[in-house]
């Protein structure tokens, strides 16, 4: 799997569509075990540029913290609750078929709790005989 240089994950931040051979980094991006991590980050790229700048400007520091504070809650607000739409969205403008990312996470996660659910039967239930 070919991953994108450090320019061109920060333009697949901000919502640069990604050259067709970056798909499969792009899939495992939405789909891998700590996709909601790596959501956050991307996002931080373009909330983070605007709270230095809010920092800048005038006026006492407890108001321009109190500022960039508030903010950022409300920019991290926002974007976590639209996380799952935001993703598939961006897997959409990769090409992908719409919802292939939920699809992915949630065989990943049938398979997970099968295995669980196989693990607590074999050891926590046993014959009536035993």
């Amino acid at each position: 799997m070919e991953r994108p240089s450090v320019l061109r994950w920060f333009g697949y931040a901000v919502g640069v569509r990604l050259p067709e051979r970056f798909n499969d980094w792009a899939l495992h991006d939405a789909t891998s075990k700590h996709w909601r991590a790596r959501y956050v980050l991307q996002r931080s790229v373009g909330i983070l540029p605007l709270c230095a700048v809010w920092l800048l400007l005038p006026g006492s520091i407890w108001l321009r913290l109190s500022l960039v504070l508030m903010a950022a809650l409300v920019a991290y607000f926002y974007s976590c609750a639209y996380m799952e739409e935001s993703v598939e969205h961006r897997l959409g403008r990769q090409g992908f078929p719409h919802n292939t990312g939920r699809r992915i996470r949630a065989e990943a996660a049938e398979a997970k709790n099968a295995e669980v659910t196989a693990r607590y039967l074999a050891r926590y239930r046993t014959s009536p005989e035993g």
